[in-house]
């Protein structure tokens, strides 16, 4: 990222890291047993797109949040609620969109509120 200073030189600066949670969710354990499930398939594209903003400073932490079987009904999931742990704790500073049926990335617009 190039930014002028006050000479109206370019100079180089670094994005702030931007440490991202991926959290992914299937509302029935059908074919959770599989090697490679929908909950796995859901953190591939996140981590693709977080590697996609790597310059702006984004990272993907380790820890995985996967509530496999429970309902998007409501917040009542054990990973939803050690994310919000995480949150609070300043442990991150984002997470990334959900992905939204394939038509591209979008923020889920009930729980976005409800955080």
């Amino acid at each position: 990222m190039r930014k002028s200073n006050p000479e109206g030189k370019g100079v180089e600066t670094r994005p702030a890291r931007l440490r991202c949670a991926i959290y992914t969710r299937k509302s029935t354990e059908e074919g959770l047993d599989q090697e490679f499930n929908s909950l796995d398939a859901q953190r591939e594209a996140a981590e693709a797109f977080i590697q996609s903003q790597r310059r702006e400073g984004w990272i993907a932490l380790p820890q995985c949040y996967d509530d496999g079987g429970f309902t998007g009904a409501n917040l009542d999931r054990p990973a939803v609620k050690r994310l919000l742990h995480a949150v609070e704790a300043g442990e991150l500073e984002s997470m990334p969109p959900e992905r939204n049926g394939g038509s591209g990335y979008a923020a889920p617009k009930r729980n976005t509120i409800a955080l």
